[in-house]
């Protein structure tokens, strides 16, 4: 290089030429660097997953499920379910809009496919079985009811009966020859445990197999039911001592022949409306037979002294008891009645809602009000009919906001009855109101009221 040349580069802190002469363009590093931590950050945040992803897989799950035919079948669609469940529980989904109350819980976007994985796990298992486990484990069953139950002598032999129509029926689906040749109970369940040892070795397949499973399932299921209906030497003791006690001495010994006497002696004692021995039968029999049949003849005519144990028995949620207790009119029995309000079972709230009307406590009033604002029309109605039942003034206004929304038209109707059957100057005029409604229901309710 001469001494007059320009030197190819300036120095370090004059920066690079190009060869042109130009200056080159700066690189801007900061931008680099934000771009490297936008990045790291988008590292530790999981993509938000689509919900449709879940819906479609578990359309597809429950296609398998519904078409599954066998045991594999079913266990493939048992680690399908596995599959989408895992993966829902690491999946990031987007954030449901806020509730508007903010006293609500938000909800949780993973709830609703959750429920349907439970669902789909209930359909598996509803579709699977019978086993041979299901048949051994029912004949046990049988065996122990007989060697710890305590038969009468016109047991014994039915119980050797229901033992030998089982063994015919397992012999006719296996090709064996079960006999049964004991008449004591004792000795007739070990003839029963052999044959159930002999039917546990069978190695029976629950799919290669499903009708003959079937088959002796439905007749172990048969010799239990057969077992219940035989003769204890504790049904002997009872018909003994309503016998010493003259229960059935109303019926005609001809009468007394009939199998079984009871249900013809309840009649008379309905009929005739006498209460003591129905109630000590309903003490004494052990039976939900008898107990229904009891409790039908007091519901007739329901009287006072059924009090306490038809409340006992009404404690126990049991629909007929309650609808005695209305019918018995008895005050003491509203605090319980009450409790089965707002409980989920529709049919054991109307059966409650309509004995409080019956019984007719104004201390019911508010109770029974809250349940306008069921979300079933139905509860809704039983409410405002029973409000009109009980009479009290303070039901007027909650039936007039009733009226007054756009509720269903049978629970307005319902209300507008209500406010007939309160009678008050107040309670008419609430109701007349809406002689011109665009529902019949309502209109014809509220004509009522007017006089017309």
């Amino acid at each position: 290089m001469s001494d007059g040349d320009e030197p190819a580069n300036d120095d370090a802190g004059d920066g690079t030429k190009e060869a042109d002469g130009t200056e080159p363009a700066k690189v801007d590093e900061e931008p680099a660097d934000e771009a490297a931590d936008e990045a790291e950050e988008s590292d530790d945040q999981p993509a938000v997953t689509d919900p449709a992803t879940f819906e479609n897989r578990l359309d597809e799950a429950e296609t398998v499920v519904e078409d599954a035919e066998t045991e594999g079948d079913l266990d493939d669609a048992d680690e399908l379910l596995d599959e989408i469940d895992a993966d829902l529980e690491e999946a990031v989904l987007p954030e449901p809009e806020p509730p508007e109350d903010e006293d609500e819980e938000p909800e949780d976007p993973k709830a609703e496919f959750e429920d349907r994985i439970s669902d789909l796990r209930s359909q598996i298992e509803d579709q699977r079985g019978p086993y041979l486990d299901d048949i051994t484990d029912e004949i046990e069953s049988a065996e122990s009811t007989i060697t710890t139950s305590e038969w009468a002598k016109e047991g014994k032999p039915e119980v050797a009966e229901a033992v030998s129509s089982f063994f015919s029926t397992a012999n006719d689906a296996l090709g064996e020859s079960f006999e049964r040749t004991e008449t004591e109970p004792e000795a007739v369940a070990e003839e029963l445990a052999a044959a159930r040892e002999t039917i546990a070795e069978t190695g029976l397949d629950p799919d290669d197999d499903a009708e003959t499973i079937a088959t002796l399932l439905a007749a172990a299921e048969t010799l239990t039911s057969d077992l219940e209906d035989a003769t204890l030497w504790s049904d002997l003791e009872i018909r003994e001592q309503l016998r010493r006690q003259g229960f059935y001495d109303v019926l005609e010994p001809e009468v007394t022949k009939d199998f079984p006497p009871e249900m013809s002696a309840i009649k008379v004692y309905e009929t005739e409306g006498e209460a003591e021995p129905l109630l000590s039968a309903l003490e004494k029999f052990d039976s939900d037979f008898m107990e229904e049949n009891l409790l039908s003849a007091l519901e007739h005519f329901a009287p006072e002294e059924a009090y306490e144990p038809v409340h006992a028995l009404a404690q126990r949620r049991n629909k007929q008891p309650i609808r005695i207790l209305g019918r018995i009119g008895d005050e003491r029995a509203c605090d319980t009645i009450e409790d089965f309000l707002g409980g989920g079972d529709v049919e054991l709230e109307k059966i409650s809602l309509r004995a409080l009307g019956m019984i007719g406590s104004e201390g019911s009033t508010d109770a029974v009000a809250q349940r306008l604002l069921a979300d079933n029309k139905e509860i809704q109605s039983s409410a405002a009919r029973t409000l009109g039942m009980i009479g009290d003034t303070r039901a007027i206004e909650p039936l007039g906001d009733v009226l007054d929304e756009e509720a269903a038209d049978e629970v307005r109707a319902s209300a507008a009855w209500a406010l007939n059957q309160i009678g008050t100057e107040d309670a008419l005029e609430t109701a007349a109101a809406y002689a011109d409604d665009r529902s019949y229901l309502v209109q014809k309710e509220a004509e009522k009221a007017t006089g017309v």
